[in-house]
């Protein structure tokens, strides 16, 4: 379980298709204590709850490895990564630590369009596309994961949605990077999904 609040942007260092393209072995470089991270550990990259399958020290940087199954390169945009992508990556959440977010938890839903960007004095306006399967998750005032980042829907209309992003989190995440026609990762809020499976049941 996560927060969305992304603690250190990784580097992809290294890319291997395994078992005929089916599965990707990723190694990502982090500012992670690497005493800190262990075989099997949860990290959230970009949003995607990953599992470590290996970890080490290389040029001064530590690095882990993960494993993207066929489900994550099917609805993600994981298959994409390459040298030199850099990720949102988040620890999971432990007891007693403040939750700055809302709960995420990892599963990607499905890839949103960047459709709009804004750049304001002091703040940026990005305007996205959802799938229309999801898009009736999202409210204006609740909130969504994007690409791991947990942000509050500022309008919807329709399919399109928009969020308000302060200049702290375009320096400490991707979002700064990102330009009109990107597909970044959505997870929808739980509670939305739980109270619409709710109604749907009555």
């Amino acid at each position: 379980m996560f927060t969305g609040i992304v603690t250190d942007v990784g580097e992809v260092i290294a890319v291997r298709a395994r078992a005929q393209g089916l599965l990707h072995r990723i190694k990502i470089a982090c500012s992670y204590d690497r005493a800190s991270i262990v075989d099997g550990a949860s990290i959230a990259c970009s949003g995607v709850c990953m599992t470590v399958v290996g970890a080490g020290e290389e040029d001064g940087r530590t690095w882990f490895a993960v494993d993207a199954a066929a489900e994550t390169l099917a609805i993600t945009n994981v298959g994409q990564w390459h040298h030199g992508t850099r990720i949102n990556l988040e620890r999971p959440l432990r007891l007693m630590d403040e939750l700055g977010g809302h709960v995420v938890a990892g599963h990607v839903d499905g890839l949103v369009d960047l459709i709009g960007r804004d750049d304001l004095p002091d703040m940026a306006r990005l305007g996205f596309r959802a799938p229309p399967e999801l898009s009736r998750f999202i409210a204006a005032k609740g909130s969504v994961a994007l690409d791991g980042i947990s942000l509050t829907v500022n309008e919807v209309e329709g399919d399109k949605f928009s969020v308000l992003i302060i200049p702290h989190t375009l320096q400490v995440t991707t979002l700064g990077d990102r330009r009109v026609g990107d597909r970044l990762h959505l997870e929808v809020d739980l509670m939305a999904r739980y109270a619409a499976r709710l109604m749907e049941v009555r």
